[in-house]
């Protein structure tokens, strides 16, 4: 039949006990302790024997050592004192160095500089000390035994305390740098997410402005000029289609591979070579668009090509939106060391949003993507009336022709 009470177990956490010093420490304080009475009950004639006095000594110049690395300084003064009285008292000398030797070490190793230099000359001293009480001694011996015993263990720790400094120093710049990698990182996802909502904002801005345009202009005239309104549904058509295009090859950047599936081959980025298409769709929406170019046509590196076809997207989409009835031209620069794209319209549309030099979104953008690429852009009113949108990109020497 089962208990109704079943016993509870014991424990004790050990949580309610202090802690404890570390094993090898013990080891160490056991075996200096054992050594010095195995030593001390030797027949020293000049020397008291060990008595229940000399045993309390020498447990006290020994057995602290065990928390050395709780209370180094501590320790270090009762080891010291308790070798000193034990010396005073007619011991033999030499039993109770060893515990205050493993003591400076853990002071100098452990506390600032000068408690370690201030307890290696005291100890020193007691090294002294114990030649001046030892008969027949030769003091010249002795000083210079306890300058480089206690100076030595002195350095040993230094030593020790400056690579523990130096590994700390080390440890911190570590997680400075992890923290920097992690800032790094997270604005390259920012930088990232900026530039595809920019493509975007690109993408459907132009597109979107085409299709509302010509969506007006077959409604308007659907029954009227019914050849006019199929024109307009056409062009609506190509600019879904390329729209949609154009955000399918930007969205595939948002996917990340998975196992072993192969990536669909990606389309190009637009670029400049795309401009007439460009002029033919603003002709369509009823803005008579003019392409110039200047110069030998030459391949631009995929970045700058991009970025130009953007600039100049962008502001023929303003043209479209703002500048009524309007004349575009469009002029490819590809004479000197620079690209120069410039879009100039003679509209005389009202207050432009994205025309404003000092403000919309679009010229914001338009300037970034520019500074991206070591460029510049500017924009304003022409003298004569409408308005223009000047890019200069440098090209990297070695371009092809």
């Amino acid at each position: 039949m089962p208990d109704a009470h079943p016993r509870r177990r014991f424990a004790l956490p050990l949580s309610r006990f202090p802690q404890l010093p570390p094993l090898l420490d013990v080891l160490l304080a056991v075996g200096y302790t054992t050594m010095a009475v195995l030593i001390g009950r030797e027949e020293h004639a000049e020397w008291l024997s060990l008595d229940a006095t000399g045993y309390l000594l020498t447990g006290l110049a020994n057995l602290p050592v065990a928390f050395r690395r709780r209370f180094p300084v501590g320790v270090v003064i009762v080891c010291g004192l308790s070798w000193l009285t034990f010396i005073a008292l007619g011991y033999f000398p030499a039993l109770n160095a060893y515990g205050s030797l493993v003591a400076l070490y853990t002071v100098t190793a452990e506390r600032p500089r000068w408690m370690g230099f201030t307890s290696a000359v005291a100890l020193a001293g007691v090294w002294v000390y114990s030649g001046v009480r030892t008969p027949d001694s030769s003091m010249a011996t002795v000083m210079v035994m306890a300058v480089v015993i206690f100076m030595a263990v002195w350095k040993f720790g230094d030593n020790a305390r400056k690579l523990s400094l130096r590994n700390a120093e080390l440890a911190a710049v570590t997680e400075r740098l992890h923290r920097e990698q992690a800032d790094r990182a997270r604005r390259a996802v920012a930088d990232e997410r900026m530039r595809i909502a920019g493509e975007l904002h690109d993408i459907v801005a132009h597109h979107m402005s085409v299709i509302a345009v010509q969506a007006g202009t077959a409604g308007y005239v659907f029954d009227s000029q019914p050849e006019t309104a199929r024109s307009a549904l056409a062009v609506i058509a190509g600019a879904a289609r390329e729209g949609n295009e154009e955000l399918r090859r930007i969205l595939s950047l948002l996917r990340a591979p998975t196992g072993n599936a192969v990536e669909p081959p990606q389309e190009a980025a637009p670029g400049v070579e795309l401009v007439e298409r460009l002029a033919d769709r603003m002709r369509a929406a009823g803005v008579l668009t003019e392409v110039e170019v200047l110069g030998p046509r030459r391949s631009l590196p995929a970045g700058l090509d991009l970025c130009a076809y953007r600039v100049i997207q962008e502001s023929l989409t303003n043209v479209l939106k703002h500048a009524g009835e309007a004349k575009a031209t469009v002029t490819l620069d590809f004479r000197g060391e620079a690209f120069r794209a410039t879009v100039a319209d003679d509209g005389s549309g009202a207050a432009r949003e994205d025309g404003d030099a000092d403000g919309g979104h679009g010229l914001i953008g338009m300037r970034e993507r520019a500074r991206l690429y070591g460029g510049s852009l500017q924009a304003g009113p022409r003298p004569g009336g409408g308005f223009e949108v000047t890019l200069t990109l440098p090209v990297p020497q070695g371009t092809t022709a």
